[in-house]
């Protein structure tokens, strides 16, 4: 089957293609501008196309070696050229979730999905680390780079499908779990559901979907874990419980102790983005809300103690102007034991025009401690900053969805 992949460079649909790739589908796809994940997708061998998405490559691909199914991410919006010319020509057209669902059925998987408003690419990542660890076989897919191996993988040995199963345009819906491993429930994407109850129903469907949930109340109680934060020790417990029933069912249980889990997560090096070391001293982190800020701030503050740094400093970069006009009065202590915070403008997207563009210094006035703050911009200016604090032994980390992170990494890596 030849499957092409809209968007495919973005963190969602690129390991789903290399994913795709490993089970045997012929591949294309194509994107605006080249992702983190591109390069891995051109040694897969993809043949895709990085520009302007004016439907000529998916037309080529159609007439010239045909396409049976046509995958987009949730992102693109419903004019887009090539979803347009995907339907004209009567290709079968769905979101990747739907793509996905007919895999893990097609190979008899049992899905654990991690779902979740905060924590949950974490732990998804802590439980793909430890089955590694463990040498137990496992296909998977999650929304970001791991710097220790693929974003997805698919194993013919393997019967269970590790997935980060995203709330965003309710495409969690779309599965019916084994397993499903429910970090937070806080309300967000404010442009898919419009009231915090709606949130928790489409929580309660999904649930109501798998075979069995574990969160937070019946999680398995762990003793023995030594990572930094009691955020990252939150999502241990949760993949440590994911785990063990894992083991149980296949029959792995009499060879893998508790212990050999815990001492896996203690050694887990982390997931892109998900408070990433680019460098001694310098980490960068997917927070963009006030509630994923205030942890990963404690997380930073106990390395800082720890490790004996001169102070912690944040960069912090907003997400999407619709949801800060929710979360905008909740930053209040975020950045509580922060002793430099820049603000630099929100990165827009998906926006409503009729909202008021929340800017720096708005936020910053509504904060506790509006004297450790101030508006920046990511500029060499800030650049040679964030260097001269870093030199002074001071532990630096950026927090965004954004593109930020591209800049940040120019700073500290050579």
């Amino acid at each position: 089957m030849n499957v092409y992949f809209s968007g495919i460079s973005g963190t969602g649909i690129g390991p789903l293609a290399e994913l795709a790739v490993d089970a045997g589908f012929t591949v294309f796809g194509s994107d605006r501008a080249e992702g983190v994940i591109t390069k891995d997708l051109r040694q897969k061998g993809i043949d895709l196309k990085i520009g302007d998405q004016d439907g000529s490559f998916l037309r080529q691909k159609y007439e010239n070696e045909g396409i049976d199914w046509f995958v987009y991410t949730s992102a693109l919006p419903s004019d887009h050229p090539e979803l347009l010319l995907a339907k004209e020509l009567g290709i079968k057209t769905t979101k990747r979730d739907s793509f996905l669902s007919h895999i893990i059925a097609e190979h008899k998987l049992n899905l654990v999905a991690i779902a979740g408003t905060h924590g949950k690419t974490t732990t998804t990542a802590m439980i793909i680390w430890a089955c590694h660890k463990l040498v137990l076989p496992i296909s998977y897919l999650v929304g970001s780079s791991l710097p220790w191996a693929a974003s997805a993988k698919y194993s013919k040995t393997s019967n269970f499908f590790v997935y980060e199963a995203d709330e965003y345009d309710r495409n969690f819906l779309e599965f019916h779990p084994w397993l499903s491993i429910i970090t937070t429930e806080t309300y967000d994407h404010a442009d898919t559901y419009k009231t915090p109850a709606e949130y928790r129903e489409a929580f309660a469907e999904f649930k109501n979907h798998s075979e069995h949930v574990i969160s937070t109340i019946d999680a398995l109680p762990v003793t023995g874990l030594t990572l930094a934060g009691e955020l990252r020790r939150y999502d241990a417990q949760l993949a440590f419980s994911a785990v063990s029933m894992m083991a149980l069912e296949m029959n792995a249980c009499l060879s893998i102790k508790s212990s050999d889990i815990i001492s896996a997560l203690n050694s887990f090096p982390g997931a892109g983005r998900r408070f990433e070391q680019i460098a001694p001293g310098a980490y960068s982190d997917y927070a963009h809300h006030p509630e994923e800020v205030a942890a990963t701030v404690a997380m930073a503050r106990e390395l800082v103690d720890r490790d004996k740094y001169a102070g912690l400093i944040v960069v912090y970069e907003p997400h999407q102007n619709t949801r800060q006009h929710q979360v905008k009065d909740n930053y209040k202590e975020a950045f509580a034991g922060v002793d430099k915070l820049f603000w630099l403008p929100t990165y827009l997207t998906r926006e409503d025009p009729k909202l008021k563009t929340i800017t720096p210094k708005d936020f910053i006035a509504k904060l506790d401690h509006k004297d450790i703050a101030e508006p920046a911009e990511a500029n060499d200016q800030l650049a040679q900053t964030l260097k001269d604090l870093h030199a002074k032994n001071n532990l630096i980390i950026l927090m965004t969805a954004g593109p930020a992170d591209t800049w940040f990494r120019q700073i500290f890596t050579p």
